[in-house]
């Protein structure tokens, strides 16, 4: 992460607040993930950072992309992202959306329902069809089961509706949720899928690719397992089942989170009720959004040491809800100090506000 020193004269040109986007950092994250799933395509989910500056890092390491809306089509088209390596996974789509990536040339779209492979009949003899599966996981900070995916027990049948209406099957997707710590989840979609990929050969289905989704846990304020480590049982499974099944995956958080870190000033101070408030010029509106949309913690540092007292960090808004760190031992901070905050890539700036006329944090590359 970014030193102090360097963070100081970066700011003096710069200004704060400010997202520095480690490039070495990025092709890192991409390089360590494709070493421990050695079979799998990844395709980056764009969603989690749509910045054009980490698509053209990734577009030369052969990184395929996992987009959601016709937004996001247009950022491959600005960043002359071939459509060939581009999948469409939002399983609710609407017609102009479905023309937007069809109209770029992407042809695979997933589905989790009969209403939504409707939409797509007009349009067969162009797309592809990959069936979403549900796995409930409760323990990931983020279930993405909750909203989307056909349960289990009902993916072959959704399947089979979709080759009677003339639809080709490239294959299953399935979600174990965001940053979730527990490979074996993965091992248990894995189980459905070699089920269901049986009774689609039994019923001349041609099943060809397996899309293992994202959720790749990253360090924030707790550490997790090394990537090769949590990919271990899930590389094994893959070589002995699925060998000759193109496998995918959609990795957003592990290949952008841990690339950014963000360097804020403290704006202001005060003492209540024998509690020191520190006031940041970026907060829960802005670069610290994940708090509330993705549960997450992020990890702060001071260049100041010394005796802590309880202290309690917010935002630069006039609303309450702009709490950032509370009741938590600090040194003795004053205005104009700089903090820095690690793994603030994923779901910060992508879902950033201009609530109160406060502009979003600029993102500067470095390395």
């Amino acid at each position: 992460m970014l030193d102090f020193a360097r963070a100081e004269k970066l700011t003096a040109v710069h200004g704060t607040p400010v997202l520095f986007l480690s490039a070495g950092r990025l092709r890192e994250n991409y390089h360590n993930l494709k070493t421990a799933l050695s079979c799998v395509d990844l395709y980056y989910a764009v969603k989690s950072n749509p910045l054009p500056d980490i698509v053209n890092m990734l577009s030369p390491l052969g990184a395929g992309f996992d987009l959601a809306t016709a937004g996001e089509v247009e950022i491959m088209r600005s960043c002359g992202v071939p459509a060939s390596r581009c999948i469409h996974t939002h399983p609710i789509k609407t017609d102009p959306e479905i023309r937007a990536a069809l109209d770029y040339g992407v042809d695979t779209f997933v589905c989790d329902n009969e209403w939504e492979l409707d939409k797509l009949v007009a349009y067969r003899d162009k797309a592809r069809v990959l069936v979403r599966m549900s796995i409930e996981n409760p323990a990931a900070i983020v279930n993405l089961s909750h909203k989307f995916g056909c349960k289990p027990t009902q993916t072959f049948a959704l399947i089979k509706k979709a080759a009677a209406r003339g639809l080709t099957v490239r294959g299953l997707s399935f979600h174990v949720g965001s940053q979730n710590e527990n490979a074996l989840k993965y091992l248990e979609a894995l189980e459905y899928c070699r089920d269901i990929c049986r009774k689609a050969a039994l019923a001349d289905i041609a099943i060809q690719t397996i899309d293992i989704g994202g959720g790749f846990p990253i360090n924030y304020v707790t550490s997790v397992p090394p990537i090769a480590q949590f990919c271990q049982p899930i590389n094994e499974y893959l070589e002995r089942y699925f060998a000759s099944y193109q496998i995918i995956a959609e990795p957003g958080r592990f290949i952008s989170g841990t690339a950014l870190t963000l360097a804020a000033r403290v704006v202001g101070k005060s003492l209540r009720n024998d509690v020191w408030w520190y006031y940041l010029d970026d907060g829960v509106y802005g670069s610290f959004s994940g708090k509330i949309f993705d549960h997450a913690g992020y990890p702060m540092f001071v260049s100041r040491s010394g005796a802590t007292h309880l202290s309690t960090v917010a935002g630069p808004t006039c609303d309450s809800i702009d709490v950032l760190y509370e009741n938590i031992p600090l040194p003795r901070l004053e205005i104009g100090d700089i903090v820095l905050v690690g793994s603030m890539g994923a779901y910060t700036n992508a879902s950033a506000t201009r609530f109160n006329g406060i502009p979003p944090a600029k993102v500067v590359v470095i390395d």
